[in-house]
């Protein structure tokens, strides 16, 4: 009786180090898209508006701020939902 117990009991621990690590992995693939709608903004968001402002080409900038955004929302969309899972 006292084996079925300890079987149990490691089954238990196993299935919960299981979730345990399923649960960091998610948070750390969650955390790497936002890291990326991060990046996406500073290159995208900010380096098209600096050329909006610098009156390089207004219509490339534009695009650039729009792809930017959408870009940004995207990837903090998804790494929201990885987290959130």
């Amino acid at each position: 009786n006292q084996v079925r117990m300890g079987n149990f009991s490691n089954q238990q621990k196993a299935k919960e180090e299981a979730k345990e690590n399923e649960k960091v992995s998610r948070e750390t693939l969650g955390k790497y898209f936002y890291d990326l709608a991060k990046v996406s903004f500073t290159a995208m968001v900010v380096g098209g508006a600096v050329a909006w402002i610098s009156d390089s080409n207004r219509s490339d900038s534009i695009t650039l701020l729009l792809l930017g955004t959408i870009t940004t929302i995207a990837l903090t969309y998804t790494g929201y939902k990885i987290i959130k899972r």
